[in-house]
């Protein structure tokens, strides 16, 4: 199971690492690859559904996180995890802790070893470079002309073409390019595929707000404090200048139960150089101060933000000097931020009595000022439905059924067919 934000990078890894098993080891259960998101908001992902396309993989073989429950299979003890692009599982999936049996990832490692769960964990560019090199390495008869192409592209797309100038290329990455390139010569050209890759990805026409935030998303939470960082790909300018944005960001706090938004925008300089930008939304003004605080006094690594205007009084605004700084290096600023926050509180909380009665009416008058505070707490309201701009009728509801173990099995068994069949087409 990939992560949350599901990119291209965790899907493809999630997928090509269900199959090497699969095919590789003597399983007594079928490994299952799981997106992490619901399956309505799949067709925003526009350049993985453009990979499935061009690879001749159909979206309906896929399973999501919403056609599963896997917390009811772990209370039955029928859960095994592998955790791809990602090393820790978010707060409301803690109790999947016990079921996770290995963790392969390419980003600040944030979990406890333990003899019973190997970890591969390499600050490469991709989480699929590792993958490659483990099929490489234990099954390369696996490896076929459609896998190969699912595992080069999201490496070519996660590394920026191979360009050093990018900060995300690393010896490995490479190694690994040229490895499937040399044995799969027909593999598409390195520049053509990637531009491909790169015009659906940045492919924003049509989203509402809404979606350009979900499209690219991570979550965060603590103590009371709940945020979404989302990548947004265009200039921070330009996603300013989008009308009625602050009572966009307002409500979809409200209607996903967030209390702040860091947006981080990125493009390209001449297709090559990137340029990066940050904004901080939030209607309470100590939750923006703090969080806007935190990432500008940031060593590890150091953002060089610069403050830049804002049209809107709940938005700060900052341009990154640090361009290498990509959401990878900028989650563990705020998990850490979070973290020392909660303490805090918690200190606070021992040395203080409290009159609960009192402050929670304060709190509860205070969040009269926008609805996304008040949604914290109101679990109970169905915030209307989001359409997805790019599919005619297709709400962003969660509201497919969860998936029988019947066709579960069918799913898994067309995915195998099709791989074979694939094969045997080369």
């Amino acid at each position: 199971m990939g992560n949350e934000a599901c990119d291209m990078d965790s899907m493809v890894s999630a997928m090509t690492f269900a199959y090497f098993l699969s095919k590789s080891l003597d399983c007594k259960r079928m490994p299952v690859p799981v997106l992490n998101i619901p399956r309505a908001e799949f067709p925003l992902r526009s350049d993985s559904t453009f990979l499935l396309r061009e690879s001749g993989l159909s979206q309906d073989c896929l399973l999501f996180r919403d056609e599963v429950d896997l917390h009811g299979l772990h209370k039955n003890k029928l859960l095994t995890l592998t955790l791809v692009d990602h090393n820790v599982l978010p707060r409301a999936d803690t109790e999947l802790e016990d079921a996770v049996v290995e963790v392969i990832d390419h980003h600040l490692l944030q979990r406890p070893t333990s003899p019973s769960c190997p970890i591969t964990v390499e600050p490469v560019g991709s989480c699929a470079t590792l993958v490659t090199e483990r099929i490489a390495q234990k099954a390369p008869e696996v490896l076929d002309q459609q896998v190969a192409q699912l595992l080069y592209a999201t490496i070519i797309l996660d590394c920026v073409n191979m360009a050093p100038e990018a900060g995300k290329v690393t010896p490995k990455d490479s190694q690994y390019a040229v490895f499937l390139e040399k044995r799969f010569p027909k593999l598409p050209q390195r520049g053509a595929l990637f531009q491909s890759l790169q015009n659906a990805k940045f492919d924003v026409s049509g989203l509402s707000t809404e979606q350009m935030l979900l499209k690219d998303m991570k979550a965060a939470s603590g103590g009371d404090l709940k945020l979404a960082v989302s990548v947004i790909y265009m200039t921070l300018e330009a996603f300013l200048q989008r009308r009625g944005l602050q009572q966009d960001l307002c409500d979809f706090c409200h209607n996903h139960n967030y209390n702040l938004v860091v947006a981080m925008t990125i493009s390209f300089i001449d297709n090559k150089e990137p340029f990066r930008q940050l904004a901080v939304y939030s209607s309470s003004t100590v939750n923006r101060e703090e969080m806007s605080e935190a990432l500008e006094k940031a060593k590890n690594p150091s953002l060089d933000l610069k403050p830049m205007s804002s049209p809107y009084p709940d938005v700060k605004a900052f341009i990154q000097g640090n361009t290498l700084a990509s959401r990878k290096k900028v989650m563990p600023i705020i998990t850490d931020f979070l973290k020392e926050r909660e303490r805090k509180v918690y200190q606070i909380g021992n040395i203080e009595d409290l009159d609960l009665d009192d402050d929670s009416n304060l709190d509860q008058s205070a969040s009269q000022q926008c609805p996304e505070d008040a949604g914290i707490e109101d679990d109970g309201q169905v915030p209307p439905t989001p359409m997805n701009s790019l599919v005619e009728g297709c709400p962003l509801d969660n509201g497919l059924p969860k998936i029988s173990p019947e066709v579960l099995v069918e799913k898994v068994s067309k995915m195998a067919s099709m791989e074979d069949t694939s094969s045997e087409g080369q």
